[in-house]
């Protein structure tokens, strides 16, 4: 019998994504990444457009956003209406299930 060998459970955790990786990772352009900035999807940490960096939040926010557009065919406008109603939608639940404990 072979015996297993044991693998390493590293988990690297990523802080932040800067805006050539935010596109690689959502498999888009930095024209579209600017569009979402431009209508407030998503915020870069630094203001300097080269050199935006983006928090985990707004990772998930930019590859939720590319998923909208791919799947939905949804206009940055759109998108952004769309992730706005999921939080809302979002924290009134978590309201209403801290309302009846």
């Amino acid at each position: 019998m072979k015996k297993a060998e044991h693998r390493s459970s590293r988990t690297d955790v990523v802080e932040t994504l800067t805006l050539s990786e935010l596109t690689m990772f959502c498999d888009t352009t930095a024209d579209w990444l600017v569009a979402l900035v431009d209508h407030g999807v998503v915020t870069p940490v630094t203001p300097i457009a080269p050199e935006w960096e983006f928090t985990p939040p707004h990772i998930a926010r930019a590859r939720k956003a590319a998923r909208l557009m791919r799947d939905l065919g949804l206009n940055v406008a759109g998108v952004a209406l769309v992730l706005d109603l999921i939080e809302e939608r979002d924290a009134l639940a978590r309201k209403l299930a801290l309302i009846q404990g």
